[in-house]
């Protein structure tokens, strides 16, 4: 779909950087699931050392999804964007795409701590750079916008940024504690964020 300008303010509209967004999102996780290794047996034993891999890749999807419902939900709050938001975006996309890579990593070598923090890296990057995006749709827009009142002070978004932060030390002392703090922003993600459509619906 060809992208409308603004002739006046040089913004345009949403649809080209949501269509462009969806797609590289659907090709991450087409590049993910290709990394899952059929087994050469047909026992269910066969499965057991794909285990950490399966786990990597169930958390990563969680992810990649929750990004998706959020920068949906983001884009239909606002009703232009210009170039700075572009290049935010294509921050945030930089992030995602290194997805699948930290998480073959992680789970083929079976949770070591190294890629464990290297993947809370990732996740760090990613929540800045969503971050990042959101404050400037909302400088586009203004403080009164109907995006700027729906995201207020965002606190569970500072507050999973915080979480990555204390995690990525963490796994390097013990994998599993930097991993559990990483579920538990999944976790807290997964409870549905209604403050955008809560407030386009008043």
């Amino acid at each position: 779909m060809a992208a409308r300008y603004d002739s006046v303010n040089l913004t345009m509209t949403t649809n080209r950087m949501e269509a462009f967004s969806d797609g590289v999102i659907a090709i991450i996780i087409t590049i993910m699931v290709l990394e899952l290794r059929v087994p050469h047996e047909t026992s269910l034993s066969a499965l057991q050392p794909l285990f950490p891999v399966l786990v990597s890749y169930v958390l990563s999807f969680i992810y990649l999804g929750i990004y998706w419902s959020n920068h949906h939900h983001l884009l239909h709050a606002v009703n232009h964007v210009d170039g700075r938001i572009l290049w935010a975006n294509l921050h945030l996309l930089f992030w995602l795409s290194l997805v699948p890579f930290v998480t073959a990593w992680m789970g083929e070598n079976h949770f070591a701590r190294v890629p464990v923090a290297i993947y809370g890296v990732v996740l760090l990057a990613a929540s800045i750079a969503y971050y990042i995006l959101t404050r400037a749709l909302i400088a586009l827009h203004g403080r009164t916008s109907t995006l700027a009142l729906a995201v207020g002070k965002d606190f569970k978004g500072q507050l999973s940024t915080a979480i990555y932060a204390v995690g990525i030390p963490l796994s390097l002392l013990k994998w599993w504690l930097g991993f559990g703090l990483y579920v538990l922003v999944a976790l807290l993600w997964l409870v549905p964020d209604r403050r955008i459509e809560r407030t386009l619906v008043d």
